[in-house]
């Protein structure tokens, strides 16, 4: 047996009568909407200072200890590793860079073409005959970002500067593995 819980709420609100009660109802939903606001935020500055400690406090007292990796009394282990951040300011000076150095292979080429309702047959004579048939595809050139993360992680590792159709970031961040 289901219940069609839609149709149980429209026969529920059509049996109020008392404008009072949706007065009610629409204050209650301002309310919630107000305290999912303030913990939204709240949950915002939490993560701000949880990134000041694992990302700046943390790591800088680890390294004026000269301390790699930390076990505490609870058997869990504090380390501290770099984290890389990338995106790309200038598409294609960087898809140049990438090719002249070895990693044009992580750009990726994507077309796609659209088709409506009912055209299925034009897509399966399309996937032959291309742009034989009158359509423009839309082409969408990138690298993954996880890819160019990878990209900067090694190039950092090995010495090599990025130029600056990049835009980088190399920080710390601290990984607490709980037991």
């Amino acid at each position: 047996m289901s219940i069609d819980y839609r149709k149980h709420k429209q026969e529920q609100i059509k049996s109020v009568a008392n404008p009072n009660e949706l007065a009610s109802k629409v204050q209650q939903l301002k309310n919630l909407e107000d305290e999912i606001a303030n913990a939204e935020d709240s949950v915002k500055k939490l993560k701000e200072k949880a990134n000041v400690l694992s990302q700046f406090e943390i790591p800088q007292m680890m390294e004026e200890m000269n301390i790699k990796k930390l076990k505490l009394t609870d058997g869990e282990t504090v380390e501290v590793s770099n984290f890389y951040s990338a995106s790309i300011v200038d598409q294609e000076s960087a898809f140049q860079w990438l090719r002249e150095n070895g990693r044009g292979d992580i750009i990726k080429n994507d077309i796609t073409v659209t088709f409506g309702r009912g055209e299925d047959n034009k897509a399966a004579e399309y996937a032959v005959l291309a742009k034989g048939q009158g359509y423009e595809p839309v082409q969408k050139v990138g690298v993954h970002p996880q890819t160019l993360k990878g990209v900067v992680r090694e190039c950092n590792e090995s010495g090599i500067e990025l130029p600056d159709c990049f835009k980088t970031y190399v920080g710390n961040r601290t990984n607490i593995k709980r037991s």
